[in-house]
């Protein structure tokens, strides 16, 4: 089985975590709530730094925080910051085929595949990083008392 990409997942997580922080969440913190390495954690917040949504500071206090207002960043903008990862599994057998029956099928599976790619990418573009934090905030009001986690 193929194994799927997270990084769009997994920074949108730990960027509405660093927007609730009293103050910047380091690697290790952030690759504790991830269940992942805290390099992993650099390697890909390396490229939202980039973007300019997020900075670190070095020292005993240090770590990452967000810079910019949540509503301001999309679930594209981020999906862009982390490379672009491959949105679809689904792909060509032979992408310049002699076989005439295979010609037809790559041109209606590329024709289908773009579409839904398209929709995608508008649907991320369309979806802020606070309207995500709103639908925290409200499973979270519906959940306290009852043990539920905000990690």
């Amino acid at each position: 089985m193929m194994q799927l990409d997270g990084r769009l997942s997994r920074m949108l997580h730990v960027l509405i975590h660093m927007d609730r922080a009293d103050g910047p969440i380091t690697s290790a913190q952030a690759a504790q709530m991830l269940h992942t390495n805290p390099v992993v954690v650099r390697r890909t917040m390396a490229g939202l730094r980039e973007a300019g949504f997020v900075a670190s500071e070095k020292g005993h206090a240090g770590g990452w925080r967000l810079v910019v207002p949540l509503g301001s960043v999309t679930m594209l903008d981020i999906y862009r910051a982390v490379g672009e990862p491959r949105i679809f599994a689904i792909g060509l057998a032979d992408p310049a085929p002699q076989c005439l029956v295979e010609q037809a099928v790559n041109e209606s599976m590329s024709d289908a595949l773009n579409a839904a790619e398209a929709m995608l990418i508008a649907r991320l573009g369309q979806v802020t990083l606070a309207q995500i934090a709103r639908s925290f905030e409200v499973r979270y009001a519906s959940c306290e008392g009852q043990g539920a986690e905000a990690g």
